[in-house]
């Protein structure tokens, strides 16, 4: 089965699908970090056919010196939504608080309760370990959660409950800021995409995150937004010997899936250092 589309440039793609589609759930703490750490894959697999389901854990509501909460959580939700659309992928936003991202039982079952709605087959997160509170903890609910949503008599507390999935998903870390740990220390991926057929789309979604330009300079000193992004996908690129690429280390402990799908739904873009 083939699919045509139009691409960003205006040239039309014939696109082979998958005999299994894929459901696919990319899930990080704010607005604009996937955009930074894993949009290039995300787009190839929608590319493939796969089903793209992308998710925030906050609205980005602490991101501004010019809005107040509500204002910017609004502006950042559509952004957010605008970035999706981009590769045909759905948004949605689990509202929780920025800075406020902690390990508990609520968490969990919100978290579980997301996992359930979406039943991914492959479930993208935060790092384990990284600059913040919030991706850490988002990174610890995700794995709890996709764990926790296949076990029935967990119970989730909302109105109507989703059924639980049918198994645990392959589970895949996005890098880390920078690629280092807490101390600095260099974080070895597992394995690389090369996304450089996919980067113009990958910078077109971040584009889309227009609040946080001045955010970013006058809170982290940061400027060159578009640019950083396309600095740090050109040093992964470079580790492999390819243009862009974005790094990935999977979870590979008991009992998740340890083979590697993305070598098989991405084939010949999938490398090793």
């Amino acid at each position: 089965m083939v699919n045509s589309s139009l691409s960003l440039d205006g040239s039309y793609l014939v696109q082979r699908l998958p005999v299994t589609k894929l459901r696919i759930l990319a899930l990080h703490a704010h607005p604009d970090d996937i955009e930074f750490q894993c949009a290039g894959t995300l787009a190839l697999l929608a590319d493939a056919g796969h089903e793209i389901n992308i998710a925030t854990m906050t609205p980005g509501d602490c991101g501004s010196r010019e809005y107040g909460p509500d204002e910017i959580a609004a502006i950042r939700r559509q952004e957010g939504q605008r970035a999706a659309e981009l590769i045909g992928a759905r948004y949605e936003c689990l509202e929780f608080r920025d800075l406020s991202i902690v390990v508990d039982l609520d968490a969990k079952r919100r978290v579980t309760e997301a996992i359930r709605r979406a039943r991914p087959d492959l479930v993208f997160t935060a790092p384990p370990v990284d600059y913040m509170d919030d991706h850490e903890a988002t990174s610890h609910l995700v794995r709890a959660a996709a764990f926790n949503a296949s076990c029935p008599n967990y119970k989730t507390r909302v109105w109507e409950p989703a059924e639980p999935t049918e198994r645990i998903p392959h589970l895949v870390y996005v890098d880390a800021v920078e690629g280092i740990d807490l101390w600095g220390n260099a974080l070895v991926p597992h394995f690389y995409v090369d996304v450089s057929d996919a980067f113009a789309r990958k910078r077109d979604m971040l584009a889309c995150h227009e609040s946080q330009r001045n955010w970013l300079r006058a809170q982290h000193g940061v400027d060159e937004y578009l640019d950083n992004q396309e600095r740090w996908s050109a040093s992964r690129g470079k580790e492999i010997g390819v243009r862009y690429a974005e790094a990935f280390r999977q979870h590979r402990g008991h009992p998740y899936p340890g083979d590697n799908v993305l070598e098989k739904l991405l084939p010949g873009r999938v490398h090793k250092k």
